[in-house]
């Protein structure tokens, strides 16, 4: 083969380059990926940070955060605090949540809870825990929050009125206890506090719209809880308003009947929580009288609490129970101090009473004391032994005065009647133990002995001798009756002797009849006998 055969290459220039279509899908892809990369961005909250006791039902990626059921973020991270001692979630809000990033927003995990408000968080139970959320009113911004540990019981924007209580006890009630208005569940419990001195408990209540209308500056607030059983005169009673109170406890408000409610009560109203209804509903007693009064008998059944009494009306309580050693007479007295409210009983009087940090107040207590005024422990529950201190009248007690300007001021007391009839009673029986049964038995068992010998003799001696009598007594009332008969001879000539006497009295008459006519014939005889 040669190659002269071969035929020369045409040579042609290269044409220009164009990329192929297969390129721009990537691109396209990349492009749109950046998009929404910028749009993801754009979507974006604000990032917070919420710090919990522990991270139960929480999983980075998965935990979704929502206000009202509508989901505004979704937890990024969980991690440890650096003390370990909590753990810090990381939750990343939408963009239509940053109002959410102020200050007073709260945080909680939703989970199946049971409560005093009922079970709640059911829904969880399929779809997981998660985070629940209530905005803050403030404007300030804030990122770093503290979660809570239970749901709030108020949340932002629900209808109604706080309201702060003060009490000495905070009972039985807890956060979410149910509060009642003619036993309608109006409110609940939502927080309470130590009073900074240390001397009660600052209890805070949220009243629902409308109920909140009903709150005046003169309601009165007490204590709901357990169950209220009275045994008194009129029965057995028994009180309470719902089985929540009795199981987590509750309170109650309400206006006295027949007084002015006054005006509605301002938002954060301070207000008196009451031990019970009865304490609650009683008129302020004004500033009291403290006075002591020492027993010499036994306080069992007397506690601090115990009402002072004066014949049937409440003048106030026992505050402290004590003991006193007397020197001089080498013994023990109880000592009662008790606070008194005399506006009590300056209510029930129907003329005004003076004050008794007043002359005329000390005039009349020195009165009362001189004319039997005396303290007196009384049992007031037979059931239990529960002594209360009575106040009354003692006409026949000791004579007695009082220190009206000693403070405090100290009333006289008599012992009560069970102890007077105690003494009574060993009295009794210590002049019992003095008389000699032995002796009296001895002698009577002798005299007894001399009785039956004497009714030994009775028969063998006596008895005999009196048949005897009796025999002949009844031989003389037969010859007596023998000879009283009409046809006995004795009987005739008496009958006879007396139509005799008969005659002769007769004759007597018709002689003084004439006699008295013609008294002369004593002196001259008949007129036919004269010569």
């Amino acid at each position: 083969m040669h190659l002269s055969n071969l035929s020369t290459p045409e040579l042609k220039p290269r044409k220009r380059w164009l990329p192929s279509l297969i390129w721009l899908v990537p691109l396209v892809s990349a492009l749109i990926g950046m998009a929404l990369v910028a749009r993801s961005i754009a979507d974006k909250g604000p990032l917070v940070t919420v710090t919990f006791n522990n991270a139960e039902g929480m999983e980075a990626g998965k935990t979704k955060v929502k206000y009202k059921d509508v989901e505004i973020g979704a937890v990024q991270a969980v991690t440890l605090s650096s003390d370990l001692r909590r753990v810090i979630v990381s939750i990343q809000l939408s963009k239509d949540a940053e109002k959410f990033a102020t200050q007073g927003t709260r945080f909680w995990v939703v989970r199946p809870r049971v409560g005093a408000n009922g079970i709640s968080g059911l829904g969880t139970l399929l779809s997981g825990a998660y985070i629940g959320v209530d905005i803050g009113r403030s404007n300030e911004r804030q990122t770093a929050f503290l979660g809570l540990e239970s749901p709030p019981i108020v949340t932002t924007g629900q209808a109604g009125h706080q309201y702060t209580l003060r009490g000495e006890s905070l009972g039985s009630i807890d956060i979410g206890a149910p509060i009642f208005y003619h036993r309608v569940q109006a409110g609940q419990v939502v927080g309470y506090s130590l009073d900074p001195r240390g001397a009660g408990v600052i209890v805070t209540v949220f009243v629902n719209a409308p109920y909140d209308q009903y709150v005046r500056t003169n309601t009165r607030w007490w204590h709901a809880s357990g169950v209220d059983l009275r045994l008194d005169s009129n029965g057995l009673k028994l009180n309470t308003q719902s089985l929540a109170t009795v199981v987590v406890g509750g309170l109650a408000f309400q206006s006295p009947t027949g007084q002015d409610a006054g005006q509605p009560a301002a938002d954060k109203a301070v207000f008196r929580l009451a031990a019970d209804e009865p304490d609650a509903m009683r008129e302020p007693d004004g500033p009291p009288l403290n006075v002591i009064m020492r027993f010499n008998q036994s306080l069992r059944g007397l506690s601090v609490g115990a009402p002072v009494d004066l014949r049937g009306i409440a003048l106030g309580q026992v505050t402290d129970i004590g003991i006193e050693y007397n020197e001089k007479q080498k013994s023990f007295s109880m000592k009662v101090s008790m606070a008194l409210y005399p506006d009590r009983l300056s209510r029930r009087s129907s003329e005004a009473l003076p004050a008794p940090d007043t002359p005329g107040g000390h005039e009349l207590l020195q009165h009362l004391v001189m004319e039997g005024l005396r303290g007196q422990l009384r049992t007031g529950n037979l059931l239990t032994g529960q002594l209360y201190v009575a106040l009354d009248m003692f006409p026949k007690a000791p004579r007695a005065t009082v220190d009206v300007h000693g403070n405090p001021i100290e009333l006289p007391t008599v012992p009560n009647t069970l102890d007077e009839l105690q003494v009574q009673i060993a009295d009794i029986a210590r002049k019992l133990n003095q008389v000699p049964f032995d002796k009296i038995g001895a002698n009577l068992n002798g005299a007894l002995e001399n009785a039956n010998r004497l009714f030994g003799h009775m028969d063998t001696e006596v008895v005999p001798q009196a048949r005897d009598t009796l025999a002949a007594a009844q031989k003389t009332f037969s010859t007596a009756e023998s000879t009283l008969r009409q046809t006995a001879p004795m009987q005739s000539d008496v009958q006879d002797a007396m139509q005799q006497l008969t005659r002769t009295l007769q004759s007597l008459n018709t002689l003084a009849d004439y006699l008295e006519r013609h008294p002369q014939a004593l002196l001259f005889g008949k007129k036919g006998d004269r010569p």
